[in-house]
């Protein structure tokens, strides 16, 4: 009788050895499976941030071409450094329309502008790059940024709207200006966009049998919520070649202007992009850093 308590004790420990083994694995895979959140960001340590849609993610380095390297964009680049400097400095300052052509600099000016607002006001302002399908997670983020002491350019590139999506731009109006969900006073906005109304526009629009100009306005009332557009254009030849010579002579790297304008050609047009390619071209010629 005592062995056979003996035994009978022994296997119930070795039972509940195994399933407390069990039990933790378990506990181990599902942590695996579902990590717990990750601690909150700190909106005063750095200075530029990407919003996810939940959380926000610091940016160890933002990267970022020197002003003076952006060239043939002049005008747009003084009006976009003006608008920040004021947003470090807590001056009243515009939401930013970019529109226009595809790699004239559109978001380049806006990363180098806050790099030198950073530069000459330390932790003034930082950059919120908001990712592309965080879109309807914007009025989260400004409830968070509102708590902080610190100014912000929520930066959204290349934004586009679906055809039939009506909602998105009605969210973004609101956002810009008027109704409970507008950004805080020490938040801007800042768009990069193809168009310069952001929602696409049809001849179907004036078929409306109603009123043929209702859906048209409705449409160019938000870019008309943001108080600076500011176009940008396709780059003429000279321009190009200008903007390469820029980069060249900063560089050291000679160029044939044929050898420039053949480039541009074989890539389907010019552009500040397209003659950066071209400098990271004759760099890796010479067998040189871009």
């Amino acid at each position: 009788m005592r062995w056979t308590r003996r035994r009978w004790l022994a296997s119930f420990r070795r039972e509940m050895t195994d399933r407390d083994q069990l039990l933790a694995r378990i506990a181990d895979a599902l942590e695996r499976l579902a990590p717990p959140p990750p601690p909150p960001v700190d909106w005063l340590a750095h200075d530029a941030y990407l919003w996810d849609g939940r959380v926000g993610h610091a940016v160890e380095r933002l990267e970022a071409p020197a002003l003076e390297q952006l060239r043939g964009i002049d005008a747009q680049k003084t009006v976009v450094v003006e608008n920040i400097r004021r947003l470090a400095q807590g001056h009243a300052a515009h939401d930013m329309l970019l529109w226009g052509a595809r790699g004239m600099g559109k978001s380049a000016i806006l990363r180098a502008s806050i790099l030198a607002a950073q530069a000459q006001w330390p932790g003034s302002v930082a950059l919120v790059q908001v990712a592309p399908d965080a879109l309807p997670s914007l009025t989260q983020l400004f409830g968070l940024l509102r708590k902080v002491q610190r100014h912000f350019l929520v930066f959204i590139d290349d934004l586009g709207f679906e055809e039939n999506d009506s909602a998105a731009p009605r969210a973004l109006r609101s956002w810009l200006e008027g109704g409970v969900e507008a950004r805080p006073a020490h938040v801007r906005l800042a768009v990069t966009s193809n168009r310069r109304a952001i929602v696409a526009r049809h001849m179907a629009e004036q078929d409306d049998p109603i009123n043929p100009r209702d859906v048209v306005d409705d449409k160019l009332a938000l870019a008309d919520r943001f108080g600076l557009s500011i176009g940008f254009h396709n780059c003429s030849q000279d321009d190009y070649l200008a903007i390469i010579a820029g980069y060249a002579a900063d560089l050291g790297l000679p160029f044939e202007q044929a050898d420039a304008l053949e480039w541009a050609r074989r890539r389907g047009g010019r552009s500040g992009r397209v003659a950066r390619h071209y400098i990271n071209e004759l760099a890796g010629r010479a067998g040189r850093q871009g």
